[in-house]
This record gives C-alpha cells, sequence and structure tokens, in this order.
C-alpha cells in the first residue's frame, strides 16, 4: 500500500508555521522543511530517523522500516501537536540542506 496524497497533504497541515514541502520518491513521500528532509512517508505513516538528539522525545515511540532494507526509524504520531513542534524544531538544527548534485 502506498501514501495517499491526501495523507501528505494532511502531514503538511500539521507543519503549519513551517517551509514545508514533499517530493515523491520511490512511489513514496519524502517530507523537507526549510529545505531538509525531515520524515519519510511510506504508507500512510510518518517515520523519523534515528538520530541521538531525539532519544528522550521519543522514548515510547514505536519503531518501524519504512521500506524494505531501511534502518529502523521512529514512528511519529503526526497529530501529537506538540511532539510534532519539537521535533521539527530539533531536526531543523541538526540536519544539513542536501547538497545539489551537478550534473554531467
Amino acid at each position: 500500500m502506498s501514501t495517499d496524497l491526501s495523507y501528505i497533504q494532511f502531514v503538511l497541515e500539521q507543519l503549519r508555521g513551517e517551509d514545508a514541502t514533499y517530493k515523491k520518491m520511490f512511489g513514496e513521500y519524502m517530507v523537507y522543511v526549510d529545505e531538509k528532509p525531515v520524515f519519510t512517508v511510506c504508507d500512510n505513516t510518518v517515520f523519523v530517523k534515528e538520530i541521538k538528539e531525539l532519544e528522550n522525545l521519543m522514548v515510547e515511540a514505536d519503531r518501524g522500516f519504512p521500506y524494505s532494507g531501511a534502518k529502523e526509524h521512529y514512528i511519529l504520531d503526526i497529530e501529537n501537536d506538540e511532539l510534532v513542534q519539537k521535533i521539527v524544531k530539533i531536526l531543523k538544527e541538526v540536519i544539513p540542506v542536501p547538497k545539489k548534485k551537478v550534473k554531467k
């Protein structure tokens, strides 16, 4: 099952006040805030990479694999507005903007 476009729009609504966009990748989606990849959305589920800066906030979060061959990620309750805002704030600080690939 792949992610519905309406679910991606719902995720972006939860990020109100942020410069949030998305890109379709491999049949699923990557959500960006300030051009930084913050969430992977697969099967209508929001996944967050497991990084040390999020350990305390996500200690009780479910975990799962967004796609076959991926590392385990936290599963984010996108409807928990307070948690989402805290997670986004941290991710904006620690995730770099991806470098643009130069076409040959």
